[in-house]
């Protein structure tokens, strides 16, 4: 799961903008520019999978949809966050 989610860049994006505050499909394909709305709902129906995100419908017409991280997709954030922090540790020593 987590190769399948930090080796892909989208998922990454996709991730960053729903825990930036864009919870839409719409939205997101614009937030993560150059994405296809294919390869959106590909990720979005994976990291649902996984119990990242939550994808609520709504009952209207128009049909509207938003997907919010779940408890555990928080703390999944949380452990990305830190090999981010040890990635930059890692790039700072390389320059020395």
């Amino acid at each position: 799961m987590l190769q399948s989610i930090v080796g892909c860049k989208w998922s990454l994006e996709v991730l960053a903008a729903v825990r930036g505050g864009v919870h839409r499909p719409g939205e997101l394909e614009r937030a993560c520019a150059g994405i296809s709305a294919k390869v959106l709902q590909e990720r979005l129906r994976k990291l649902v999978r996984f119990g990242i995100l939550d994808r609520h419908a709504f009952p209207e017409v128009p049909p509207r949809v938003e997907y919010r991280l779940t408890s555990w997709g928080e703390r999944f954030q949380t452990l990305l966050d830190e090999v981010d922090r040890l990635d930059g540790e890692l790039g700072d020593r390389k320059e020395d």
